[in-house]
């Protein structure tokens, strides 16, 4: 059975036998919630690519400190996996984010497409990004990853333009595309996007504009996938003709 995940600030000079302390909600999670007890061991990772796996030495009302055992520093998955998600209604923006966390990828657009039925203004803008933000957080303890994926602020269609333009590998899932994207070669290295329109669609406008930045307009297959899926299923498909799940 896979040790549990708790994120740290930073395990930046830390080696085995070294203390280190988890603090706040992460540790009152830890012992209030899940019973940490002293003996037990945890994986921590700062989410940048080192975890250390640690014996739990003590435990507080909102503190538990640990000894390394073991430490280790993963380089960034490479090819690296962007995904552009369109806002979807009501809480598939979280269901998104949870399973696109879970498959591997490194950061996640919240786009506000020209169709999206959702709308982030002012405090609602907020409190989103940062419900967005959390659900990343605990997928990526779920799926015990190293690296914690970014979620950026809300992007427009010019941002996602320039997004495009810099990619190893663009894609647009448009459900009326003539060519596969299993017809498309994957870059081992560098930087895949994937754009992933809203429950209205793409309008003719942001697909000629993402065309135009060099993204190729792809479809997965005859099935019409929901916005909150669609991602996973390309960003698994890309992957599976990768090196990281070879």
């Amino acid at each position: 059975m896979s040790l549990p995940v708790h994120l740290v600030p930073s395990l930046a000079g830390v080696a085995v036998g070294d203390p280190v302390s988890v603090e706040g909600d992460e540790a009152h999670h830890a012992v209030a919630v899940r019973r940490l007890r002293v003996g037990e061991q945890v994986v921590l990772t700062d989410g940048a690519g080192t975890s250390a796996r640690c014996e739990v030495t003590a435990t507080g009302k909102r503190v538990f400190t640990g000894r390394a055992v073991e430490v280790s520093v993963d380089a960034a998955p490479a090819p690296e996996v962007v995904v552009v998600q369109a806002l979807p209604k009501g809480d598939r923006g979280e269901l998104a984010v949870e399973v696109l966390t879970e498959v591997g990828v490194a950061r996640i657009v919240p786009w506000a497409a020209a169709r999206s039925v959702a709308v982030w203004k002012g405090e609602r803008a907020v409190k989103s990004l940062a419900r967005w933000r959390a659900t990343a957080r605990e997928a990526a303890k779920q799926a015990r990853r190293s690296w914690l994926p970014e979620v950026d602020p809300l992007a427009g269609t010019d941002d996602v333009v320039a997004l495009l333009a810099g990619a190893d590998l663009a894609v647009v899932l448009h459900e009326d595309a003539s060519g596969p994207l299993a017809a498309l070669t994957v870059p081992t290295a560098g930087r895949i996007v994937v754009v992933v329109g809203p429950e209205g669609g793409l309008t003719g406008d942001e697909v000629a504009a993402f065309a135009a930045a060099g993204a190729h307009p792809v479809r997965l297959g005859s099935e019409v996938l929901r916005t909150s899926t669609a991602g996973l299923a390309a960003t698994a498909a890309l992957l599976a003709r990768t090196t990281r799940w070879g």
